[in-house]
């Protein structure tokens, strides 16, 4: 499957998990997704608010990774979210 089509189905599949992710996956997983979507991060704008702040600048330490690259990560860590809940249902 090519990464773009692979990208698509994660972000549909992120949505579906029954546990809330951490709040540092979910910088990671904001951060990933805006890489992957918007590239760089560009200038700070009219940002106001501690979250506001916070998923800015984990989207701005992405700065140089590529599309297919945010898109890897972005595929990898919704696959590891889902194994661990997934592993967590068989071991109740």
């Amino acid at each position: 499957m090519n990464i773009l089509r692979r990208f698509n189905k994660s972000s549909k599949s992120v949505w579906k998990l029954k546990e809330k992710p951490s709040d540092e996956q979910l910088l990671e997983l904001y951060a990933l997704y805006k890489q992957a979507t918007g590239g760089d991060a560009r200038g700070v704008g009219d940002i106001s608010g501690l979250i506001a702040m916070a998923k800015y600048r984990a989207w701005r330490k992405l700065r140089g990774v590529s599309t297919d690259e945010a898109m890897e990560r972005y595929c990898t860590l919704v696959d590891s979210l889902m194994n661990s809940e997934s592993s967590s249902l068989m071991g109740a």
